[in-house]
């Protein structure tokens, strides 16, 4: 959510400011702005809407000369999005200029403050109050002012801040919010993510919990809250930096969608080494994995359907009891982590807020906490006892394609470990998975390939209200994410329910012409999901099939099907979400809708 891009150095800023925010746009967003100090004056351009409007308002940035600038997209929390509610914000006579991202919870508390000592505010937002309290507490010293300040804000934030009176400095703090920052050829950069940062420089400092950055055009400090110095190493960023460019594609969504043969081998290739799974991420000896008497998998969205899939995996293949859980509800359950249990958090970004409160709390509870993520240096990614990267590269897309593949790729590994080692997967079996596994690019490809007859199909479909998924076992788990892939990116209502339950009420939904969507790769239920197709098909439903290569028996209670290459059971998820995907893409560009930023949505969850 939202993004932060600073610059401080020898070029001129505003130009880096919006090309670092446009490479941030897929983080989502309703207003931009951006703030440059002239020499005299820092002069502040924002407005709604896209960051097209502020790249015309400033003439690409020409009409803000200046070296030291801060730049913010804002996706909307407090106040609804507008002009005045865009940042950069700012004191009474300018002179404190910042941008955030994050939310302060206890911001009615400092308002009410700050108005008895006479602070007049323009805006609904909680950020403007940050500008106020640094104004409140300034008295010439700004690293021990932002420290203040960072002792009274409960809540998360990320700030890039300026003081009109340091002219030289650029200030930049973390809170639960993530921070990078970064030397370039010319001066030093700060951005809340890795593709704003990839054109100017590729050795990134990961700023850490309630840390304070103050850089120079030439050098850049460290600093705890408590304004200790830190001693930090940077971090080499090796993703190719065309990966966060279209390169010729329409979207950067289908662009992802291609790219996941290459992600799904990129993250498999290393952990396979003569004939065995080797994840030595993990840190656990084989005593120690059989040890492990419990699985609990936590994470959100998309994230949250890799697990659902790798629940049905595990304890069919390892026989381990898992517990899949939504982030959201998991840190309020008060849950029950016993003596051999492993946490699983699963997150593209590293950064979603309520999975890396899930981490702290499984912590704090005694859990081992495993991190699955995509991003070098997330905050999951260095908080976890262990990290097992994804290695997907950027994804810019809101909706998530190649990352969800990868998280995918990792669960199916793991799984295969686990329940090699437990002694429920044998020399042969494993040898035979792993072929399996490796045929899945081409395989993948090979459905990619196949996109015409989905987008002739999906564009019969541009003016459904509402279409639904069924499935059951892992079919049901592929259901949820296909729904999820429509209704994010096409605004169609859809609903993904176990095959087993529509006579339980929701079959009571079904219209003349209704399109549902049935899953069928797990041979032991195409009986049992076939009946289910019949009976919403006798209802005048429209039927849409996905099943496994040589199941002609689902022609007789479908109206169209799309066939998927045999592959082992449990991996039938990378496959059969293929065509569902490119469904819901045709659909949403057939709509006009923008697939890669939907409305409401942000690509990074930071906040609650």
């Amino acid at each position: 959510m939202c993004g932060i891009v600073g610059y401080i150095g020898e070029s001129e800023a505003a130009p880096i400011l919006l090309d670092g925010l446009s490479k941030l746009e897929y983080r989502g967003y309703d207003s931009a702005g951006i703030a440059v100090y002239d020499g005299e004056k820092v002069n502040v351009v924002k407005s709604k809407g896209r960051l097209k409007v502020l790249n015309e308002l400033t003439h690409d940035g020409a009409m803000l000369p200046g070296n030291l600038g801060i730049g913010h997209t804002r996706w909307a929390t407090h106040g609804s999005p507008s002009d005045v509610n865009a940042h950069p914000h700012y004191n009474k006579n300018e002179s404190i200029i910042v941008v955030h991202n994050g939310i302060i919870e206890n911001y009615l508390k400092l308002k009410k403050k700050l108005e008895k000592k006479g602070y007049e505010f323009i805006s609904e937002t909680d950020t403007e109050i940050i500008a106020h309290l640094l104004d409140y507490y300034y008295k010439g010293n700004p690293l021990e002012t932002v420290a203040k300040i960072m002792h009274r804000m409960e809540g998360s934030y990320a700030l890039g801040i300026i003081f009109r009176d340091h002219p030289g400095d650029l200030y930049a703090v973390r809170k639960d919010s993530p921070l990078i920052v970064g030397h370039t050829k010319d001066g030093n950069i700060i951005a809340s993510d890795v593709p704003a940062v990839l054109k100017y420089t590729r050795d990134v400092f990961f700023i850490e919990n309630e840390e304070i950055v103050r850089m120079t055009k030439d050098a850049m400090e460290f600093f705890t809250v408590d304004e200790e110095p830190v001693e930090k190493e940077s971090v080499r960023i090796d993703w190719d930096i065309n990966a966060a460019e279209k390169g010729g594609y329409e979207h950067f969504m289908l662009k992802e969608m291609y790219e996941q043969p290459k992600a799904i081998t990129d993250t498999f290739s290393p952990r396979i080494k003569d004939g065995k799974i080797v994840i030595d991420e993990l840190n656990m000896s084989d005593e120690e994995m059989k040890a492990i008497k419990k699985i609990m998998i936590v994470a959100c969205g998309s994230a949250y359907h890799t697990g659902v899939t790798s629940k049905y995996v595990f304890e069919g293949l390892a026989r381990i009891p898992v517990e899949v859980d939504l982030a959201s509800e998991f840190r309020y359950r008060n849950p029950i982590l016993e003596e051999g249990t492993l946490v699983v958090v699963i997150t593209q970004s590293g950064e979603t807020a309520d999975t890396l409160a899930v981490l702290r709390e499984a912590q704090k509870l005694g859990a081992k906490v495993l991190g699955i993520v995509n991003v070098i240096g997330s905050s999951i990614a260095r908080e976890a006892d262990n990290v097992m990267y994804t290695w997907a590269g950027p994804e810019i897309a809101v909706a998530t394609t190649k990352a969800y593949s990868a998280q995918l790729i990792a669960l199916y590994l793991l799984a295969m470990k686990f329940a090699y080692v437990k002694g429920h997967l044998d020399d042969a079996g494993l040898a035979d998975m792993i072929e399996d596994l490796k045929a899945l690019p081409v395989q993948v490809e090979m459905l990619l390939n196949n996109k015409e007859k989905i987008q002739h199909f999906a564009n019969r479909y541009l003016a459904a209200k509402d279409v639904f998924f069924i499935g059951r076992g892992i079919d049901y788990a592929i259901s949820l994410e296909g729904s999820l892939k429509l209704k994010e990116i096409s605004y169609i209502h859809s609903e993904a329910y176990a095959a087993g339950e529509l006579k339980h009420g929701t079959i009571s939904l079904i219209e003349e012409g209704t399109l549902v969507a049935s899953v069928l790769t797990q041979k032991e239920l195409y009986k049992k999901t076939i009946s289910n197709m019949v009976e919403v098909k006798t209802r005048g439903a429209f039927v849409l099939a996905v099943t496994n290569d040589g199941n002609q028996e689902v022609e007789r209670a479908a109206d169209y099907v799309i066939y998927i290459p045999e592959t082992n059971k449990y991996f039938t998820n990378s496959l059969a979400i293929i065509p569902l995907q490119l469904f819901g893409y045709y659909i949403a560009v057939g709509r006009g809708c923008d697939v890669d930023k939907p409305r409401n949505l942000a690509k990074s969850v930071t906040v609650e």
